[in-house]
């Protein structure tokens, strides 16, 4: 007998009918929350994947203001010098700028380099490991 959802009445079953049925159930169990993990991870590398080109985009428009802002400091300061020399002191402002944040960078890198790979951890604990042994 079903129910009106479709089920099967299992009140009449033996005890044997339904623990011989638990594996069926746990691979059914197993395969929904697979199922379920692949439809999560799906949507949530599409919305990433939205998420990041709205980042592409703006990083777009910023690029682009960058050299809007440059002209407008460089009419700013062509009111009190000549055009020419405004412009040179707006490059020589970015250049500096570019390169202490090169020096951040570089310094940044260089710390990755002292500090210590997990997985070298690991190969020196089982080496030590097998020493003992």
């Amino acid at each position: 007998m079903t129910t009106p959802r479709g089920f099967r009445d299992r009140a009449d079953d033996s005890l044997l009918t339904l623990v011989g049925e638990i594996p069926e159930l746990v691979k059914n169990l197993i395969v929904a929350e697979i199922d379920s993990a692949k439809k999560w991870l799906a949507k949530t590398a599409k919305d990433a994947g939205i998420g990041a080109g709205w980042f592409v985009a703006a990083l777009f428009v910023l690029f682009w203001s960058v050299p809007v802002l440059g002209t407008f400091v460089i009419a700013g300061l062509s009111s009190w010098w000549p055009v020419w020399l405004s412009a040179i002191v707006v490059f020589g402002v970015m250049i500096l700028v570019a390169v202490i944040l090169a020096l951040f960078g570089y310094f940044r890198f260089r710390r990755l380099s002292n500090r210590e790979n997990p997985v070298q951890s690991i190969a020196l604990d089982v080496k030590e490991v097998r020493d003992e042994l």
